[in-house]
């Protein structure tokens, strides 16, 4: 039988190693992981539980690559960190200060047959130079640096709803060996639905904002509803349509929906002379043109009636008075960025505070559907409709929508499970992209 030996950096609870293992089972090759670094204390506790060996070190940067055992092929769900020079004219070749950079130093010391790199969707366009470029100075470099290695390089966007997953997982894959460029596309679909996996009767507690939304919907009504001040018409439940931040008279919430459409066409930017953006804060008149037309809506209000319902939503927080605003180009951590800043020589105008609420869901998984992308910050803002209430993810529901074994152990209080996961990369897309580079190495 073939051998293969590996590293794990950056290692979390495993999910990459996991991964790759059940890629080499299926080819008939036998793997060996010969060092594993990881710093999170939550985490390596429960990587120790699930993996044999005792070879997991702490923080990657002060290990020195000599110290690396000998190994085929390098894995790394390394976090992304802006390039120190990213936006300089040197190339953009310089990583130092960057997790990156241990990655750079321990494949030149190395010298692997391969590796596989994962990271958030974001890295493609991250210290993008103009907004129409394919991809960013970040993923760029890295890309430049890997090839000046001399490996060939491929990078794709993969999403795990495809790979037999219920959630809604884009990452970026980059792939490299020595001799061959592996390809990235044309993996066989699968699908499944967050039903199928479902943990059903587990207990909950009501809350004051549960019973809210209970009130105004039943649980059916609420599969797969988001819930912020964002578009996203009937599959958003709005903060006027809850009446968290004051009483909202019938017409209030028909102009503010009106407002949440209107305010992203491009013809508000081009009045305002200025590129357009995904919502613009409108003046009076330009509100008064679209909202109080006569064919439109029962009644024709003048401008001080709108005035005065307008002023109200500010005052009770739906709303915002502010200039229109226009993306500027800044310098963030070493890298560039865009953001929005006020154009105080336009008169002001009336903007939606768009934004997630600041309670207990976000976003309420409909059973024939997919969760969203399961991140740290937000796991525990995932609602379960079970039975007649809403609940929370479970471990096991996190277990499943990551592709874990169920001999996987995991005993920790849910907020640190939730923070670990998060980190978790997607175990049945590692396989498939494993089953690729193992073949061509």
């Amino acid at each position: 039988m073939k051998k293969i030996k590996f590293i794990d950096l950056f290692s979390g609870i495993g999910g990459f190693r996991l991964g790759f293992e059940s890629a080499c089972k299926s080819l008939n090759i036998n793997s060996e992981c010969v060092f594993s670094s990881e710093i999170k204390k939550e985490a390596v506790d429960t990587y120790k539980i699930n993996f044999s060996e005792n070879n997991i070190l702490g923080d990657i940067t002060k290990i020195k690559a000599s110290e690396i055992p000998n190994f085929d092929v390098m894995l790394a769900g390394f976090p992304c960190q802006s390039f120190s020079s990213a936006g300089s004219r040197k190339g953009f070749l310089d990583t130092r200060g960057t997790l990156f950079f241990d990655i750079q130093r321990i494949l030149k010391e190395k010298k692997p047959k391969g590796f596989i790199l994962e990271n958030v969707e974001g890295l493609i366009n991250h210290d993008r130079e103009n907004v129409k470029d394919l991809i960013g100075n970040t993923l760029s470099t890295i890309l430049k640096i890997l090839e000046s290695l001399n490996y060939k390089v491929s990078y794709s966007l993969l999403n795990s709803k495809n790979f037999g997953l219920a959630q809604d997982r884009n990452r970026v894959f980059i792939v490299g060996t020595k001799k061959n460029l592996v390809s990235l596309e044309g993996f066989s679909k699968k699908n499944a639905v967050f039903g199928e996996i479902m943990d059903k009767g587990i207990k909950v507690e009501q809350t004051d904002f549960v019973k809210l939304l209970l009130k105004k919907f039943s649980p059916k009504e609420l599969h797969g509803k988001s819930i912020k001040d964002k578009r996203g018409g009937d599959d958003n439940i709005h903060s006027w349509d809850l009446e968290i931040k004051g009483k909202v008279s019938k017409e209030q919430k028909k102009l503010l929906n009106a407002l949440l459409k209107q305010r992203r066409r491009k013809v508000w930017a081009e009045a305002n002379d200025l590129d357009w953006m995904d919502g613009m804060a409108l003046s009076l008149n330009q509100i008064h043109s679209f909202y109080c037309q006569p064919n439109l809506f029962e009644k024709t209000l003048e401008k001080k009636e709108l005035k005065l319902l307008l002023d109200d939503l500010v005052k009770k927080g739906y709303l915002s008075y502010e200039h229109p605003k226009f993306l500027k180009k800044k310098r963030h951590m070493g890298g560039k960025i865009f953001v929005r800043e006020e154009d105080k020589t336009l008169p002001k105008g009336y903007n939606i505070v768009v934004g997630k609420l600041s309670f207990e869901f976000s976003k309420i998984v409909d059973p024939k559907g997919l969760t969203p992308t399961l991140v740290s910050t937000d796991m525990d803002r995932i609602g379960i409709v079970d039975g007649n209430n809403i609940r929370k993810l479970t471990v096991n529901e996190c277990l499943r929508l990551f592709g874990f074994p169920k001999t996987y152990k995991l005993d920790l209080p849910i907020r640190k499970t939730y923070n670990l996961f998060g980190q978790s990369v997607a175990i049945p897309v590692v396989r498939e992209v494993s089953k690729r580079l193992l073949e061509n190495i």
